[in-house]
């Protein structure tokens, strides 16, 4: 057996066992834990594969973002476990169906290569997640795709952030383009007021200007 052989068996199995812990662990914290794992590995797998690009952006995405952000989001939310496995049983036949169709439709696609060992891989394969040749597709027949999936993230991180920054009754709130337009009139008003009567002495008081702040 050849060395890459044994490193893809090798990758393949801690990511079959980091995928079982996925759904098996009881603790969401390590479940995500094994996630990261699991990506790790097929990483290690894309890049036996001569797919680095692929692997690359398997780590960088899934790993240091999206994995990073859930890891957050679970360790700052206090999670009931107890209630996150309430009803487990009763989605496990819809599940299980869906499970097995997957595995199936993979199968359907992957035995196919055992079956007929033989069987030359199309020449254009050598070149599939090279980075290079994925960039001169990306930037050449699939420019405008790549333009419009940019323009779908931008007003999705434009829609995240104004539903956050939305009006609420517990929140103060304020125009900027009005604070930059307030002028010093605008902030304070000068008014002539009488003065009190001194009840030390009984004399009066000349009026007397007092700033009123707004």
């Amino acid at each position: 057996m050849e060395f890459t052989t044994a490193l893809f068996y090798a990758f393949s199995l801690i990511l079959v066992l980091a995928a079982a812990r996925v759904i098996t662990a009881r603790n969401p914290v390590h479940a995500a834990l094994f996630l990261v794992l699991s990506f790790f590995s097929a990483a290690a797998i894309w890049l036996l594969l001569r797919a680095e690009f692929l692997a690359i952006v398997l780590v960088l995405v899934y790993v240091g973002a999206v994995m990073v952000l859930f890891l957050f989001v679970v360790m700052m939310l206090d999670i009931d476990i107890g209630k996150l496995r309430e009803g487990f049983w009763s989605y496990f036949p819809l599940a299980a169906v869906v499970g097995l169709l997957i595995a199936l439709q993979m199968a359907a696609v992957l035995l196919h290569g055992f079956w007929d060992p033989a069987a030359q891989a199309p020449a254009a394969a050598a070149n599939i997640g090279g980075t290079k040749e994925l960039g001169m597709l990306i930037y050449t027949e699939y420019i405008y795709a790549f333009e419009i999936a940019a323009v779908i993230l931008l007003l999705a991180i434009v829609a995240a952030v104004a539903l956050t920054l939305r009006r609420r009754k517990d929140s103060k709130y304020f125009d900027p383009a009005q604070a930059v337009k307030v002028k010093r009139n605008d902030r304070i008003r000068m008014v002539s007021m009488k003065a009190e009567s001194d009840r030390a002495n009984g004399n009066g008081a000349a009026p007397a200007a007092a700033a009123e702040k707004q």
